[in-house]
């Protein structure tokens, strides 16, 4: 959704407005950070591991606190927390205070927070979240370099630092000793994490970089063409400049209204944003099944990303 919403802000800003380079450097940063959570997964999925593992990717349990694990991988004597990073140059981990400092070719250094330290939180917390089941498993944990053509210069002193390829092995050597969770308990707790996760929703690109509403966009945007202006025909968008038409366009701009602006909108934001009447934004706003509050004049419908006319087509 970070990416998504990174995507949507570019496209609904002038091509020289000021904040362009900034997103299009973030949008650069979560591009490969997807790259390397993936290259992982592959790994997952390709090797074969015993039925008595299970693998979650870009878990978010509901805690106290929020966090995202890039990858859990569970079994019923131990979890392993991985946390993965795809940041190419030359890295150094640092201890006091945690940083990772990567050099690139040209010289040039930039700073980053540790993995070191985003594992450990990561680590504790999942641990908290088990132990608050009543239950005791060892948790183990490991940053992950997505590519081997990322140099450590300077490794972590207390953390195992590994490639895709050695997770298999890594896992492997981890003892399978102590209190075993029974064939039940293990699936249960499986469909537990499942049942618990929730998407990590990013802040609005507005309220993260401090840019005023208007200087985004508004209008419907067809994929097609990338125009902005797709008019409401019965049943369809419809785009004047190169035909094309959309059924549920509606549900994706308003996504990107979410992503981009502010958590909830009004009846009135909505039809300027894209461009209809005060009925056709009321009628489509009660068809999406959004949470809402206030009448009338006054109601605000607020995003949920759990919903299914929200989920991305």
């Amino acid at each position: 959704m970070k990416l998504e919403g990174l995507i949507a802000a570019q496209q609904r800003l002038d091509s020289g407005h000021s904040l362009q380079p900034v997103l299009a450097a973030k949008r650069g940063s979560a591009e490969a950070g997807i790259r390397g959570e993936e290259r992982v997964a592959q790994v997952f999925r390709n090797h074969p591991f015993s039925s008595e593992h299970h693998n979650f990717h870009d878990l978010s349990p509901a805690w106290r606190e929020k966090f995202q694990i890039d990858t859990f991988a569970l079994t019923p004597w131990f979890a392993t927390v991985l946390e993965v990073k795809n940041i190419g140059g030359s890295l150094e981990f640092k201890d006091n205070p945690p940083q990772l400092i990567r050099t690139r070719e040209d010289g040039h250094k930039d700073g980053y927070e540790s993995p070191v330290v985003q594992l450990e939180r990561n680590r504790c917390l999942i641990s908290d979240w088990l132990q608050s089941r009543h239950i005791h498993l060892p948790i183990y944990g490991a940053v992950v370099l997505a590519y081997p053509k990322q140099i450590v210069a300077v490794p972590p002193a207390n953390t195992k630092l590994l490639f895709p390829n050695l997770i298999p092995s890594f896992l492997k050597s981890i003892p399978q000793h102590g209190n075993k969770l029974d064939h039940e308990a293990f699936y249960q707790l499986s469909l537990d994490l499942l049942k618990s996760h929730q998407p990590f929703i990013p802040k609005p690109i507005c309220e993260t970089y401090s840019v005023p509403f208007s200087d985004f966009r508004a209008r419907v945007r067809c994929k097609v063409c990338g125009r902005f202006g797709m008019i409401k025909l019965p049943r369809t968008w419809h785009c004047p400049p190169c035909g094309a038409n959309e059924h549920l366009a509606h549900i994706r701009t308003l996504r990107e209204w979410f992503l981009i602006f502010q958590t909830s909108i009004t009846n009135k934001e909505c039809r300027e944003f894209l461009g209809v009447d005060i009925h056709t934004a009321k009628r489509i706003l009660l068809s999406m099944n959004l949470q809402s509050e206030g009448t009338f004049r006054d109601r605000r419908y607020f995003m949920d990303f759990n919903c299914k006319q929200l989920s991305q087509k």
